[in-house]
């Protein structure tokens, strides 16, 4: 009998009985206890999750499958995660079902916390099942091939035993039943590699306007707030007003990003009113288009052209001055209706952004790009 370390030597020196004639992994783990249930946690090293997590069900109708369909094209971004982020990068535990009779060996027998720990011999022809986390196993074999220094890198494995198919189709069912994405302004927030991010949170912070009535943690403002905007629309309309903006650091960029959004700020006075707390801020919102996401990317688009110009910021201040010639007022549906708002709600498609973007290009006398051009043609076509 060969009794094989899957992770380090110090588990192949506690001896264990093995089964008569059997190849087995051994894993130092932990022993647990869900409904009922024992469950495993153990550590394995990367090499090893390609090997033993085979992923071969896409061919599988859904009914007959314990997860869902793997998506390819989130591997690369998440396997260059890991190989750009080698000394830094963050990945949680894989949470699998084993369909074996599977062998815990507690280091210390005597029946307290201590025989929780020991370790867990499994065979090795046993099949693996990945309950959650199969992106992760698919990056993971992925960044090994660019990267085969990670190979002796660890990862979390939490390990059912497998009661079969429709005990795996629940376990998945109720492990992502609650899974709920963060919001993208506190990933924004929290967001340290992100070049953009670091732009748009700063330039939120360093304005005591904008740090005021800015969100940054949700993206969706409830009636009663008292702030305008969220960081996450900030985020995008940043990406708009600095894209092919070539600047020698993040500090120059920050810096930039500052002066564009006072200037625009100075144009509209509703924004230092909620500011001062001499209007609601759910007022605004409700009143008006100005204080919506769509517009705050129309504005980054807009203010992409005039820093390509070269212009001054003083000289922004005097093209942007004419935006107050706009009637921003939510029901003035001859202006905006199916440009910014379908049915008196304000929404921000991909057109919409274009549509907007035109009007404000227009009143500030700029000259339209091509799609925009086309999207606004198309929208007047359809007034006629």
């Amino acid at each position: 009998m060969v009794k094989v370390s899957a992770i380090v030597e110090a588990a192949s020196s506690h001896s264990t009985s093995a089964r008569p004639g059997g190849f087995e992994y051994v894993f130092p783990a932990i022993r647990g206890v869900q409904a009922g249930r024992e469950y495993y946690v153990t550590m394995w090293p990367l090499r090893l999750i390609p090997k033993l997590f085979l992923f071969d069900e896409e061919e599988l109708p859904p009914e007959m499958r314990a997860q869902r369909t793997l998506n390819k094209a989130r591997v690369p971004e998440m396997a260059r995660y890991i190989v750009d982020n080698s000394d830094s990068y963050v990945f949680s535990a894989l949470t699998a079902s084993v369909n074996a009779d599977v062998r815990f060996t507690p280091l210390v027998n005597d029946g307290g916390v201590a025989d929780r720990v020991g370790t867990l011999a499994i065979p090795m022809d046993a099949r693996f099942v990945i309950n959650d986390g199969q992106h992760r196993r698919a990056a993971i074999a992925r960044a090994l091939e660019e990267n085969p220094d990670l190979s002796d890198e660890t990862i979390a494995i939490v390990m059912f035993i497998d009661v079969g198919l429709s005990r795996c189709q629940q376990m998945f069912a109720d492990l992502n039943r609650h899974a709920i994405r963060p919001a993208k302004s506190i990933g924004v927030l929290y967001d340290h590699r992100d070049p953009l991010s670091t732009v748009a949170k700063q330039a939120v912070l360093k304005s005591p306007l904008f740090s005021d009535i800015t969100e940054m943690e949700t993206s969706n403002l409830a009636a009663r707030s008292r702030k305008l905007f969220t960081l996450s629309a900030f985020y995008t309309a940043d990406r708009a007003l600095l894209e092919g903006i070539e600047e020698e650091s993040v500090e120059r960029r920050i810096e930039l990003t500052v002066e564009y959004w006072r200037a625009v700020a100075k144009q509209f006075p509703t924004w230092e009113q909620v500011h001062r707390g001499d209007v609601r801020a759910g007022e605004v919102r409700r009143d008006f288009i100005h204080s919506h996401g769509i517009v705050l990317h129309a504005l980054g688009k807009v203010g992409n052209t005039l820093v390509r110009q070269n212009l001054t910021p003083s000289t922004w201040e005097k093209k942007l001055s004419r935006l107050s010639g706009i009637d921003w007022h939510r029901n003035n549906s001859a202006v905006w209706e199916g440009r910014a708002t379908v049915g008196g709600k304000v929404t921000k498609g991909a057109s919409n952004v274009l549509l907007t973007t035109a009007l404000i290009r227009e009143v500030l006398g700029l000259p339209l790009p091509p799609e925009e051009q086309r999207a606004e043609d198309a929208f007047k076509r359809g007034e006629k």
